[in-house]
């Protein structure tokens, strides 16, 4: 088994950080109860420049933000558009954006749900347990407009599962009960000064590392 699966294809090798992270810019990460969470978003309907760029500068978020997947909306902007970079069960480590991304739905006899913590850089702190299908498989396009069929199980398939609710205007929250609800904001509340503070070194981190691989060029 492969090591490393890119846009759901094996990959002999593959370096720690998304070369698409090294051309972006670090956005905003929006949080619960923003808009622009909770609404269904756009489809993208223009593939070119300035979506590629959008894709580096999600890549670069996420990795500041220690996120294993990241929706447009997440960082404001009302597209249907994910990245990820995330582990399954196996170790394997997927890395990859996808573009109108649509869940497959799952035949009863086929779910096995698992029910373990998750988490939301939309929700900065907070993990609580939610169930989701053991398999995911999501279909849609690359930024270039071909056509993309990305599979996951355990870990990997739950992000797709979150990523693709992020597109669809909901989030991990929405799963929940009130009363678990409330105890993730809860603990939201109390470790999001702490959470951004990370991000914000993890950002000059990531700058600094920039500025020596240039220099070394």
């Amino acid at each position: 088994m492969p090591s490393v699966f890119v846009q759901g294809r094996p990959t002999a090798s593959y370096p720690p950080l998304a070369p698409d992270a090294r051309r972006g810019s670090v956005r905003r990460v929006t949080e619960v109860g923003e808009g622009v969470l909770h609404r269904p978003c756009r489809d993208v309907t223009e593939f070119g420049p300035d979506l590629a760029a959008l894709i580096d500068d999600m890549f670069r978020t996420m990795y500041v933000a220690e996120g294993a997947g990241l929706a447009a909306n997440q960082v404001g902007v009302d597209l249907r558009l994910f990245v990820y970079d995330c582990p399954d069960d196996d170790g394997v480590r997927h890395v990859g954006h996808i573009v109108n991304p649509v869940l497959d739905p799952l035949a009863p006899a086929a779910r096995r749900l698992l029910d373990e913590g998750e988490g939301c850089l939309s929700v900065p702190g907070a993990v609580m347990a939610v169930p989701r299908p053991d398999r995911a498989v999501v279909r849609g396009l690359d930024k270039d407009g071909a056509t993309l069929v990305v599979e996951g199980t355990g870990y990997f398939a739950r992000c797709l599962a979150h990523e693709t609710d992020h597109v669809n205007g909901h989030v991990y929250l929405d799963r929940l009960s009130g009363r678990e609800r409330k105890a993730a904001l809860r603990q939201s509340a109390d470790r999001r000064e702490e959470v951004l503070a990370r991000r914000s070194a993890n950002a000059a981190d990531l700058d600094r590392s920039d500025r020596s691989n240039r220099s070394s060029d």
